[in-house]
């Protein structure tokens, strides 16, 4: 077992099993490894990690060079999901959950805050229908607290925003709009079954 944040889920994955709940759905499956690896680099590198390039950069063009990284990975992303529901295979893997972390965050947060405004994901026909999708899906929105996400942000990154005032938007009611991903078919928990609703102290929203 590791510390390493980037490693944690993996094991769990992998190295855990014994410990999960009966019907837990494989996230990290032996034969799409390589290429769940392959596509969770890029999003960790050009997004997760892309858009804390932009918002802490120190120089122009350092903030230049990560905001074209980040939106032509976006660009490459919402082609990949153009055809399919999931980013490897028809169900959902480690790869959708790490880049559903960032695309949760990005109006609320990383679109003003962070200075990635060449367009909000709401404006990203084929990421914003994939973030929702995954949204209304058990065990992502279900698990996000918008109010909190910015209060972090913009009460703790002072050196970005002084004043510490929290924006009231974005209108987080549009994240439960129909989707209509459903038409690529998939199958969002494989073999396996949804998670419970989170304990009541947990629930959000």
């Amino acid at each position: 077992m590791t510390n390493d944040f980037a490693q944690i889920t993996l094991d769990l994955s992998s190295e855990w099993t014994a410990f999960q709940r009966p019907g837990a759905p494989a996230l990290y499956p032996e034969p799409l490894r390589e290429e769940i690896d392959e596509v969770a680099g890029k999003v960790f590198t050009d997004v997760n990690n892309g858009v804390y390039q932009c918002g802490f950069a120190s120089t122009q063009k350092a903030y230049e060079e990560a905001y074209d990284k980040l939106f032509a990975r976006l660009d490459w992303l919402s082609e990949r999901l153009t055809d399919q529901r999931y980013l490897v295979g028809d169900t959902i893997t480690e790869a959708d959950v790490r880049l559903f972390t960032t695309l949760a965050r990005f109006d609320a947060v990383y679109h003003g805050h962070f200075k990635c405004n060449r367009q909000k994901l709401a404006e990203m026909p084929v990421l914003w229908a994939y973030a929702r999708d995954l949204f209304q899906t058990p065990g992502f929105g279900d698990t996000i607290d918008f109010e909190q996400i910015k209060q972090h942000y913009y009460e703790v990154h002072l050196t970005i925003n002084p004043t510490g005032i929290v924006p009231v938007g974005p209108d987080v009611s549009t994240w439960a709009t129909p989707h209509h991903r459903e038409r690529l078919c998939g199958r969002p928990f494989g073999d396996g079954t949804p998670p419970r609703p989170p304990p009541e102290p947990e629930r959000v929203g």
